[in-house]
């Protein structure tokens, strides 16, 4: 049986599947690192592939260092 994940999740969920605080991921959110649904003043919404992806692309090494 398939089970379908959501596409869009909460801040709280995004931060239990990454083992990190919540509050990470404001401070990754306020420094533009991840990407967010702004819903209202209160709620954001966050698709896990681009969060992923944005984390791979921010955290990428130079190799011609």
């Amino acid at each position: 049986m398939n089970t379908i994940e959501p596409t869009l999740i909460q801040k709280k969920e995004l931060a239990k599947r990454l083992s990190i605080s919540p509050r990470t991921i404001d401070g990754w959110v306020a420094r533009r690192v991840i990407p967010c649904i702004k819903v209202s003043s209160r709620c954001n919404l966050y698709e896990i592939e681009a969060v992923l992806a944005a984390l791979k692309k921010h955290h990428q090494v130079d190799a011609r260092s």
